[in-house]
């Protein structure tokens, strides 16, 4: 009778016990809930990043520069070409000469008169002519260069956003699993530590299990700065908060 009755206050015990470990575990997995994250589409966070790049808008800053040198090397023989002139405007005074050159009188004539003339005139060096086909060749290789480097910084953003993206996906789905982990050690360290208070489970056991325990919380710990890690890193480069989901 004495055993039945010690069998049936330990049972009840276990029972209590499991009930109270089975509720901590439901705050633990409410907590993990709360902390997954809303991420947008790959599309939208990788053309956010692409916008805020300063070398991408570095690169594409040269292109617009040596494409407007490019065109400047195309008309750069025009400046051996051009227009001049000259303008005159006083008074002009007229003497009267004889045969032999003698001057008749001092001052015959005073008149005022505007004089101008315009000309065109070209000039030719012949090493710009030789080598004007050169400077837009090499004009033109400099702006092909300048587009395959943009191109090449764009498609290195988008594979380096690629990364963070599936990075974060990884983490939280290991944090959710460590988490898990962490609340089921929770909940079985909570009954032993109260099996082992009533004499159950002796001190190695109880020892073993503590040490389990808390490897399992190291691990969510880890994990948990990890996931958060990666996902600040891709907010700083997307410029803005990812969104987190509440649940109930």
């Amino acid at each position: 009778m004495k055993l039945l009755l010690r069998f049936i206050i330990i049972l009840v015990f276990n029972c209590t016990s499991y009930l109270h470990a089975q509720d901590e575990m439901l705050e633990v997995s409410t907590s993990r809930t709360k902390s997954i994250t809303s991420l947008p589409p790959l599309e939208v966070v990788t053309d956010s990043v692409l916008k805020r790049s300063g070398m991408l808008n570095y690169r594409n800053s040269s292109i617009k520069r040596l494409g407007t040198l490019k065109k400047s090397k195309r008309i750069d023989i025009t400046r051996h070409i051009g227009l001049s002139g000259d303008t005159r405007y006083g008074n002009f005074n007229n003497f009267s000469t004889n045969e032999d050159g003698q001057v008749i009188s001092a001052l015959a004539t005073t008149s005022k008169v505007f004089n101008y003339s315009v000309g065109v005139y070209l000039r030719l060096p012949l090493y710009d002519v030789l080598n004007r086909k050169k400077l837009i060749k090499t004009a033109e290789l400099e702006v092909e260069e300048a587009i395959n480097l943009a191109e090449a910084e764009e498609q290195t953003i988008r594979q380096n956003v690629i990364r963070l993206y599936q990075d974060i996906a990884l983490k939280e789905r290991l944090l959710e699993i460590k988490a898990r982990a962490y609340g089921d050690g929770n909940v079985n360290m909570q009954m032993v530590e109260k099996e082992f208070r009533n004499g159950i489970v002796p001190v190695a056991e109880y020892v073993r299990i503590t040490s389990i325990t808390s490897n399992l919380q190291i691990e969510y710990e880890k994990a948990k700065s990890e996931f958060v890690l990666a996902k600040q890193l891709l907010e700083d480069l997307a410029g803005y908060k990812f969104d987190i989901l509440t649940g109930n």
